[in-house]
């Protein structure tokens, strides 16, 4: 059982949500998300996961046609 599955809160600043997902540090770069705390894990809410997904599609997208 993970973090998330325990209810850890969401890693922006400022937002109480339960986190839906968790994705490393490293993948958060660029996607202009304002992130507290440390680790190699950020947890993230609905909302915050989807505001991500929309900021690193390029990125994302260019980093699975190297395979």
């Amino acid at each position: 059982m993970g973090k998330v599955d325990k209810g850890v809160g969401c890693s922006v600043a400022g937002c109480s949500n339960q986190a839906e997902r968790s994705i490393s540090r490293e993948e958060t770069g660029g996607s202009g998300l304002s992130l507290g705390g440390e680790g190699r894990r950020v947890y993230l809410c609905r909302d915050h996961y989807k505001a991500w997904k929309k900021a690193t599609k390029k990125s994302r997208k260019l980093e699975r046609s190297r395979w």
